[in-house]
């Protein structure tokens, strides 16, 4: 059996962390625009069933999904992106501190 330090487990990888932080930000804002159109859908057609006019389901769209998807887009952009820079500099350093464990041991 081998213990982790005979085999010793790749660095991180600066360049995936673009790559990572688009992909949360778009899965996320796709789950923002579905949940936030649900509840739109929802508020639209009982504001017309009140009111006794036929609902107009764009406006669910238009002003009220796709501008809180792209809200929620940019708060997940930046706070990803630092999330993603800090866990790339831990585990930098933690795997420098490691290394540097097991040339003394």
């Amino acid at each position: 059996m081998t213990t982790s330090l005979e085999n010793p487990t790749r660095g991180p990888r600066w360049y995936l962390i673009p790559v990572r932080v688009l992909l949360v930000t778009f899965v996320v804002s796709l789950l923002s625009f579905a949940v936030s159109l649900l509840l739109g859908i929802c508020a639209v057609a009982l504001a017309a069933k009140l009111r006794g006019v036929p609902a107009d389901l764009r406006v669910a769209y238009r002003f009220i999904a796709a501008p809180a998807a792209g809200v929620v887009a940019a708060i997940v952009l930046v706070s990803s992106s630092f999330m993603e820079v800090r866990h790339y500099r831990r585990t930098k350093v933690l795997g420098r501190i490691e290394h540097q464990i097991g040339r003394v041991g």
